[in-house]
């Protein structure tokens, strides 16, 4: 890969190139490859071992470096791929890829915040242990009011509803 975690020297370089410090990068990447090796049964080497393309991400560490540096940088895939040394379509994969093991990571180790619930039993045993809930309604559709003032001050600009 072009740009790999060698590159980054102190700490304001990583986090404005993965959103952590090193420490943390590291504990990460122990729930990273534990996870990876959970979901493939062996390690990245040994997976691509089997392989017969020849690949940018060669480690655990260049595809943990690479997803978060994807998510926090917000390049498009093309340049993303420019940037790593890929095409944007493999950068759109291993995005999308990388994505899954982390996600995976989060949640099996319950770092990652619950976001469906089954029954309304489980639902109250959440919250009697977590007393704070984030709802994202910034663009929730509303009735178009029938008073002009009102209209304007609830129109978006938008012609059309956006679903």
């Amino acid at each position: 890969m072009k740009i790999s975690i060698n590159d980054l020297k102190n700490e304001r370089q990583w986090r404005s190139a993965t959103g952590l410090n090193k420490e943390r990068y590291i504990k990460l990447l122990k729930l990273f490859d534990s996870s990876y090796q959970n979901t493939f049964g062996c390690t990245l080497p040994e997976r691509q071992a089997q392989s017969p393309m020849d690949t940018v991400i060669t480690s655990i560490e260049d595809l943990l470096f690479f997803t978060l540096f994807s998510l926090k940088c917000g390049l498009t895939f093309d340049l993303l791929g420019l940037v790593t040394g890929m095409d944007g379509s493999t950068a759109n994969r291993n995005k999308i890829f990388g994505v899954s093991i982390l996600q995976s990571a989060l949640y099996d180790n319950g770092y990652a915040p619950a976001r469906s619930f089954d029954t309304i039993e489980e639902f109250e045993k959440h919250f009697k242990e977590h007393s704070t809930v984030i709802i994202d309604a910034t663009e929730n559709p509303i009735q178009r009011p029938i008073n002009e003032y009102d209209q304007k001050v609830n129109y978006s600009g938008k012609k059309k509803d956006i679903r």
